[in-house]
């Protein structure tokens, strides 16, 4: 999206058409851009209209419990000013299929702050029989869709609703300022490679591990590292 308009100052005829129900404003602006600019944004307003359909489908279909999957993170545009930055597929696929690995239907999986994690773990529980319980501790209401969301700040990180949360793995925990007791049970937390000393000095029995977590648009000028308590086939603790 162009942010500065600098060199077309003459009227462009809107040659490009502006998907329905976009704002008044746009038809002003059109006289000022280039029409590669215009293209631009045009793809732009037709690509959201055609996710805010997608989600308004997506909301039928859990009300109908009849979910189409795979379910993809395209519906929910990330917003930089939640500092939302979805995990690639492939890495979030990766993150759910160490959550499940031993899991029952007795087990409970909680996903904090990682809903890119939760939706691969709805696709790869799809075919399943054993489902595990599923909670996904979330701030963005768009993600209520869901039967599992339960809302979460992590401005007051262990205020949690007051239904009993049995808690066996944990994802990614948000709140990296406040001192936590330790994990009794499998957990992996994903954040900046610089983050390190902190992770470690705050969650007991966690370690630096050799996976390196992938982001869908990879705008992230930080490196991350996955911490663990325990190895896998996926990855190695590094002492």
């Amino acid at each position: 999206m162009v942010t500065s308009i600098e060199e077309e100052e003459e009227d462009v005829p809107c040659a490009t058409p502006i998907a329905a129900g976009t704002y008044r404003s746009i038809d002003l602006l059109c006289r000022k851009l280039s029409a590669d600019t215009l293209a631009v944004l045009g793809d732009f307003y037709s690509e959201r209209e055609q996710n805010e359909k997608r989600f308004e489908d997506l909301k039928v279909q859990m009300e109908q419990q009849q979910p189409k999957t795979p379910l993809s993170m395209s519906i929910f545009s990330e917003d930089w000013n939640a500092s939302q930055f979805w995990y690639s597929d492939g890495t979030a696929t990766t993150l759910a299929e160490q959550l499940l690995d031993g899991a029952t239907a007795t087990t409970s999986i909680a996903i904090v702050s990682a809903p890119s994690v939760f939706v691969q773990l709805k696709n790869l529980l799809a075919s399943q029989r054993e489902i595990p319980k599923l909670t996904l501790l979330e701030f963005d209401q768009r993600f209520s869709v869901f039967a599992e969301f339960v809302h979460y700040d992590f401005q007051s990180p262990i205020k949690l609703p007051g239904r009993d949360f049995a808690i066996a793995r944990i994802l990614s925990l948000t709140d990296y300022q406040r001192r936590c007791e330790g994990y009794k049970s499998r957990a992996h937390v994903c954040t900046g490679e610089r983050m390190e000393a902190l992770i470690l000095k705050l969650y007991p029995g966690i370690k630096t591990t050799t996976f390196e977590p992938r982001h869908a648009q990879d705008r992230l000028g930080n490196d991350f590292r996955c911490y663990a308590n325990f190895e896998s086939q996926i990855w190695k603790i590094i002492d």
